[in-house]
């Protein structure tokens, strides 16, 4: 929904401010979030707001069948490189071969050509830093949520803080886009922002079942829909190198689930 049309900044605006319809529900019927859980909260925040400006960027640049195996291929190899060099992860045989093969599937995302049939490094650079930007809200998210004793309570409010900083910062990056996103933004914002606001309170919910870096791996299937989504809907210049790549990265994610 952020990719259709010609305003993606307008897009994601509009759905970050629909989190706050599910959010404010939401707080009906949860309890405030630990005191502990606090500073994890405001940094979730700020690295979703990250997230989705480079998300944006990306877009209004490259293609959906590029920017999203990158962005979300690259972010279960960084929260696994970070669970062995700093949580002491051990890893297995098979986890180090999908390892290879997730840094081999985005590698060749990146050598992929755009929609005008030349290279667009720029928009790999940006999808390689949306999946950092995925990496580390997966793991802040999932430490907060699990010291929140609240975990709906956790990202409701995280939904609202969000959206009070993009209520700061999109005016910053374009002059009455607030204005623009009430008189014709008003139903992206509630159905996407709704679809949102569910799925990631699923997410959220799972890291506190399941090791962070297990849900971020099973989370990457997503992979495959946008291919298709690419390919159908905004009928993007398909490849056999872009098909391939987007396979051996999603082996090298599926190996990192099976393996754990």
């Amino acid at each position: 929904m952020v990719k259709r049309g010609n305003d993606n900044l307008l897009n994601m605006v509009a759905i970050v401010l629909g989190h706050v319809v599910p959010a404010v529900i939401v707080l009906c019927f949860v309890p405030f979030p630990s005191v502990e859980s606090l500073p994890w909260l405001a940094g979730g925040i700020m690295l979703h707001v990250g997230y989705q400006l480079f998300l944006v960027r990306a877009y209004q640049i490259g293609d959906l069948t590029q920017v999203y195996p990158i962005a979300r291929g690259v972010a279960p190899l960084i929260v696994t490189l970070v669970s062995v060099f700093f949580l002491g992860l051990a890893l297995s045989s098979t986890e180090l071969i999908a390892i290879v093969l997730i840094a081999a599937g985005i590698a060749s995302i990146c050598l992929v050509k755009g929609h005008s049939g030349s290279l667009n490094l720029m928009a790999t650079l940006l999808a390689l830093t949306t999946g950092l930007f995925i990496a580390s809200y997966s793991l802040v998210d999932g430490t907060g949520a699990r010291l929140a004793k609240s975990v709906f309570g956790f990202y409701a409010w995280q939904a609202i803080g969000n959206a009070i900083i993009m209520l700061l910062v999109a005016p910053m990056l374009r002059a009455n886009i607030l204005k623009t996103v009430w008189r014709s933004g008003k139903t992206i914002g509630l159905l996407g922002g709704g679809a949102s606001f569910f799925a990631y309170a699923l997410v959220i919910w799972a890291f506190t079942q399941a090791p962070i870096a297990l849900v971020t791996a099973l989370r990457e299937v997503s992979i495959v829909i946008a291919l298709l989504i690419g390919a159908l809907y905004f009928k993007e210049r398909m490849t056999l190198l872009k098909v391939f790549s987007t396979f051996v990265t999603l082996l090298g994610v599926a190996l990192l689930r099976f393996a754990n």
